[in-house]
């Protein structure tokens, strides 16, 4: 049975998460993640972060229950079209699934220099540095990655550790001469503003804010981060007095206004 304190969490995520009404536009999911920061495509168990289909769907829908429905085809066209128009970074990182980034809080999350050779500086398998030097001219549809990799199972990986390091982005999709259309990829650093090293405050003060209380596991499991950097991040906004604890343990940021 749920406390009193986790039914008034969820009360306040749901104010923060579920837009009413609820998204219909590109336009209007573009201000949605521009405002939240952040959103995984599809909810999933445990993973306590916004997401799109949420925003979108009716309340009572569960994502896939009968298919790709009119609300996961929504979702499924501004998971390409949102990055295309430099609206979101898009790729594998809340909790390794698919998700979008507002460009604010990529610019705190990106942690290279903002150069098209930023992937040398980062400590990544052989077939993810082959990737990003392919994509140096210019964008690839992933087909053409695949191919470069030459094998299935190990493209997967290769592209998911340049999703988790920001360096490569979705920036929309080509079509093919059979079957659906191939996503288009693109050096991050390219598509939008970025290369200031970052800054894990921000992004750690941002990531509070929407997921209203967070704990050093959960915003690990998010941003890909080692568990000491998140504790101690969290730990900072402590100890400047922006963040205090809840009586459940967890980081809430101090409400100024």
């Amino acid at each position: 049975m749920a406390s009193i304190h986790d039914l008034m969490l969820a009360r306040s995520r749901g104010a923060r998460w579920l837009p009413s009404p609820r998204l219909d536009t590109l336009a209007a999911a573009a201000r949605f993640i521009d405002d939240i920061g952040f959103a995984v495509l599809f909810p999933a168990d445990r993973v306590e972060v916004p997401s799109l289909f949420e925003a979108v769907a009716d309340p009572d829908a569960v994502a896939w229950a009968q298919g790709m429905g009119a609300a996961e085809s929504t979702v499924w066209t501004w998971k390409d079209a949102l990055p295309a128009a430099g609206c979101a970074w898009s790729g594998r990182l809340l909790h390794r699934r698919a998700s979008l980034v507002s460009p604010a809080l990529l610019a705190s999350l990106y942690q290279g220099q903002g150069d098209l050779d930023d992937h040398r500086g980062f400590e990544l398998p052989p077939d993810s540095h082959r990737i990003a030097e392919a994509l140096l001219p210019g964008p690839l549809p992933s087909s053409a990655l695949r191919e470069l990799v030459g094998d299935r199972k190990r493209y997967g990986p290769a592209i998911a550790e340049l999703h988790r390091s920001l360096l490569v982005t979705s920036a929309g999709v080509v079509e093919q001469r059979g079957g659906w259309p191939a996503t288009l990829v693109d050096l991050t650093c390219r598509v939008f503003d970025v290369g200031r090293g970052g800054d894990r405050a921000d992004a750690t003060r941002r990531f509070v804010a929407t997921v209203i209380e967070a704990n050093p596991t959960g915003l690990a499991k998010a941003f890909g981060w080692p568990l000491p950097v998140a504790k101690a991040e969290l730990s900072s906004l402590l100890a400047t007095g922006e963040a205090n604890l809840t009586a459940a343990g967890n980081h809430r940021l101090v409400d100024t206004s």
